[in-house]
């Protein structure tokens, strides 16, 4: 009798230890690959967002849509580089000169009427520095950016600050040509600067002070941008999860921002010194 109840209950714990192994197998790849990303998205989380926001932005988290304005963007820069550098023999490409300047996207004070170059000068760039080192920042911070916010804001604050920049320069320095895209890089970096003065306890703090010098730093040349940045850009990027148009801010910002514009066509038109 003893020996047939051990005949028994063996195939008990020969069924556990088959099922084991299988679990243990199968457990590893799905947490490496849940894993990995996670990682990204709360890595993504710590740098753009607040602590209280974290959650909900990981609850939806996805590369649906992809970033795909600030790719498309940068793109399209890099395109009309290499058409200039090329289109123009050129005996280094460090800067481009008769090239660029006389562009039809280039803004001119001189061709001012032709409005569309208020907006057309970010997609020319004058040396591989240039469009190097604005390619690098659009795409490092509005990927991001656009992972958390999607391309419709990221899209509006990048022109905005195009448009500041080259409305800016038209008052403050209005016998200056201007190319680059610098304008909507330092807008994107303006609202993330806000954002991450505002929060900056939550974002990162081992490395909130690096993050805010070395905006400071690079604002001191690109003016308008930042202002567009630091004001239509921080209601952007701080109103995650919120209706923009409840928002009194926002329209505080867009009426600011409307003022601003208007004030520089009446300038452009009445009181610029440029021919």
């Amino acid at each position: 009798m003893a020996d047939d109840d051990l005949e028994q209950q063996e195939p008990f714990p020969v069924e556990t230890d088959e099922r084991q192994p299988g679990d243990e197998e199968e457990q590893p790849d799905g947490v490496l690959e849940m894993g990995c990303f996670e990682k990204f998205h709360r890595l993504v989380s710590k740098w753009m967002l607040p602590e209280h926001l974290r959650e909900k932005y990981l609850e939806r988290a996805n590369c649906f849509p992809p970033p795909i304005f600030i790719i498309l963007i940068s793109i399209a820069e890099l395109a009309v580089f290499i058409y200039y550098a090329v289109w123009k023999p050129q005996k280094q490409w460090v800067t481009l000169d008769e090239g660029i300047w006389n562009s039809p996207l280039t803004y001119k004070p001189e061709c001012r009427n032709e409005a569309w170059r208020f907006i057309s000068y970010m997609f020319v760039h004058a040396g591989v520095q240039h469009i190097l080192g604005n390619l690098l920042m659009q795409l490092v911070v509005g990927i991001a950016l656009e992972l958390v916010h999607k391309g419709f804001e990221v899209g509006m604050v990048y022109l905005s600050g195009v448009l500041a920049g080259s409305l800016a320069s038209s008052i403050f320095d209005p016998l200056s040509a201007l190319v680059g895209a610098s304008g909507g890089v330092y807008a994107l970096l303006g609202g993330y600067f806000m954002n991450a003065v505002v929060n900056f306890r939550e974002m990162i703090p081992l490395l909130g002070v690096f993050r805010i010098l070395f905006i400071v730093v690079s604002f001191v040349a690109h003016f308008g941008g930042i202002v567009a940045g630091m004001t239509v850009g921080y209601v952007f990027f701080s109103a995650y999860n919120e209706k923009l148009l409840k928002d009194p801010r926002f329209w505080i910002c867009i009426v600011g921002y409307t003022i601003f514009v208007l004030f520089a066509v009446f300038f452009n038109i009445f009181l610029s010194p440029a021919p």
